[in-house]
């Protein structure tokens, strides 16, 4: 069975090779520099989301480190 935060992992680590496929093509083909500055943002914020996704705490495990700080 899949877990959500498994779901979650996955996916954004599938749109980070994506992104960077993509502007990896169209690079090769040339860009202008606003295609340039388009396909940096989207690689950067493809990866933030990703990290995010994996740094963000569940509420379980803020719960439980909630828990265990006051005992």
């Amino acid at each position: 069975m899949i877990k959500w935060t498994e779901l979650g992992e996955w996916s954004t680590a599938f749109m980070v090779v994506i992104s960077g496929a993509l502007a990896g093509h169209y690079a090769a083909e040339g860009m202008s520099a606003v295609q340039w500055a388009g396909a940096v943002c989207a690689v950067l914020g493809s990866v933030t989301l990703a990290v995010g996704v994996r740094v963000w705490p569940s509420p379980q495990k803020a719960k439980a480190q909630g828990q265990r700080a006051r005992d």
